[in-house]
């Protein structure tokens, strides 16, 4: 498949682009990557180098694309990062000439606002965009169990709040819902869960809970569940597969105690993940 992915890029480690294209790749599909920024790493160090792009910019490089007389074979459009709400304007743009030349390709959406415990951490004017713009705009969706609170302005304490909010999130355009994170009442203190949500039902993969938190983890899932969805249509095993591959890269990048995620050098548990998870339905 043709994936373009519009996000944000780190000439050290792994985040936004620099997280989700070798995924990708890995499987098997070409990635047309447009970086919305470029950095010399990501911001959790706290200081960084380098530049936000300008949406103009952004349009300049999707019209070389387009200019090749590609988009037709365009299977879908993947975003993450927003430095400014114009880069979102500009990624919206290239999801609807995309979507012009391939009405069946799909836009996977993940609306990067914050996280539990930090908060909003994009610009002023983004986490508006992405819940009036970007995500009614979007087919699928990949946010945080804090992004999903904030889109859906509903505390997720149980399954009965996720199911809510799950409609809450369907309701504003999206037909697949994937939260990548989720804690709840119900999630027992040694795991983590990941639920997704579509036309089928709703389903579960329950992990056990990591001594890691690394920066762009987020990134390579909403990635991994995009392909892995747009080869099987099935939101149940595209989430098993994503949450099993993620799993294993989080697992060897906490046993060797690395501050960047392991994307190269566990870059088999892409494709033969150590451990498989199912998903059960819930």
């Amino acid at each position: 498949m043709n994936i373009l992915s519009i996000q944000s890029w780190v000439a050290y480690g792994h985040v936004g682009n620099a997280s989700a294209m070798f995924p990708m790749q890995r499987l098997g599909h070409e990635v047309w990557a447009v970086n919305t920024v470029q950095f010399s790493n990501h911001t959790g160090y706290g200081v960084w180098k380098g530049q936000v792009f300008s949406g103009e910019a952004i349009r300049e490089v999707v019209e070389g694309v387009a200019d090749r007389g590609v988009l037709g074979t365009c299977n879908g459009v993947l975003s993450g990062y927003m430095g400014d709400a114009a880069i979102g304007e500009a990624i919206l743009d290239a999801v609807a000439r995309v979507k012009a030349a391939n009405p069946q390709a799909l836009y996977c959406c993940d609306p990067v606002i914050g996280d539990v415990g930090r908060g909003i951490f994009v610009r002023e004017g983004i986490p508006e965009f992405m819940a009036t713009r970007a995500v009614p705009a979007a087919d699928i969706v990949t946010p945080n169990h804090f992004e999903l609170e904030f889109l859906t302005g509903m505390r997720i304490a149980d399954h009965g709040s996720l199911a809510r909010a799950f409609d809450m999130l369907h309701a504003k355009g999206p037909k697949v819902a994937l939260v990548t994170s989720l804690r709840t009442a119900d999630t027992p203190d040694d795991a983590l869960d990941l639920a997704v949500s579509d036309g089928t039902g709703r389903y579960r993969v329950r992990t056990p809970l990591l001594p890691v938190a690394i920066n762009g983890a987020g990134d390579a899932i909403a990635a991994l569940f995009f392909v892995h969805y747009l080869e099987t249509k099935n939101a149940a095993e595209a989430l098993a597969r994503a949450a099993s591959s993620v799993y294993g890269l989080l697992k060897r990048t906490a046993e060797a105690g690395s501050r960047e995620i392991l994307s190269v050098a566990a870059q088999d548990e892409f494709v033969t993940p150590t451990t498989r998870f199912e998903a059960e339905a819930i």
